[in-house]
């Protein structure tokens, strides 16, 4: 546990890690929640142990949440399974290049990143609110699922990680022509082997704190649950909504902190 901290930035970081974990199982992205708030707690802190505590955290609501959807969506487990080993290879990838990432690079590259997804689902209105069609997908379909949601993200996921979660959901529904909840628990299943996989290289390195990141994974459990049964029951429109709004607030928060609060 970090000497510095103290037990209001504490508190406030326990809140984030439950508020992402929910966020995270609903449409992926609770990264773009933890990682600024680990940012603002731990300003003395190096990146890259931020970025390994951040994951030893996410993996445990992620893992909840794929559990519950593995048992109460109709996903393709192998399908699931094929990406999430290539992710897996991709972010041990990303992960051991982690450790050169200067935390003053991270926030506008974030904001980069969440304003290419918003603009993808603003002008996307449509976008995985269809049912997903009957039938097995092509292996051309799947291979290119392999190619840019397994490798490709999973890189991104180990190298930095915010936003992989959506970048999953909006990858899987495109490419394999999923509804937004059936990507939503695909990609939960991918992301944990996206978690393994960097988790295992920043362990390596030594670059994780283990006590704050069980105590925050308490609370990353708690809301990935919650946040799991919410999308099963209310459908892909509810998923859409959580992911505009996610998005949006988090825009403003890094412009804010970019910008304004110098």
């Amino acid at each position: 546990m970090p000497a510095d901290i103290s037990l209001f930035a504490l508190t406030l970081l326990c809140l984030a890690a439950l508020a992402a974990g929910w966020i995270d199982a609903v449409v992926g992205g609770g990264g773009l929640l933890l990682l600024p708030a680990l940012l603002v707690g731990l300003p003395h802190t190096p990146a890259a142990y931020v970025l390994g505590t951040n994951k030893s955290t996410a993996i445990v609501g992620t893992t909840a949440a794929a559990v519950t959807y593995v048992r109460k969506a109709p996903i393709d487990l192998r399908t699931a399974l094929r990406i999430g080993l290539a992710a897996m290879a991709g972010s041990l990838g990303g992960a051991f290049f982690a450790a050169g990432i200067n935390s003053e690079v991270l926030r506008p590259l974030i904001m980069a990143v969440l304003l290419a997804v918003l603009a993808f689902v603003l002008f996307r209105p449509a976008f995985g609110t269809a049912p997903a069609p009957s039938g097995p997908v092509s292996r051309r379909r799947v291979l290119a699922a392999v190619l840019v949601a397994g490798l490709g993200i999973g890189f991104y996921d180990g190298l930095i990680g915010p936003g992989t979660g959506a970048f999953l959901v909006i990858a899987l529904a495109a490419l394999l022509h999923m509804d937004l909840v059936t990507s939503s628990a695909t990609a939960k299943v991918v992301n944990v082997c996206t978690n393994v996989g960097a988790l295992t290289m920043f362990a390596v390195q030594g670059t994780v704190l283990w006590q704050l990141g069980a105590l925050l994974a308490l609370f990353n459990l708690v809301g990935g649950m919650v946040g799991a049964r919410m999308a099963l029951k209310r459908g892909a429109g509810f998923v859409r909504g959580v992911l505009v709004v996610v998005v949006v607030a988090l825009l403003c928060k890094l412009a804010y902190d970019q910008w304004i609060a110098v």
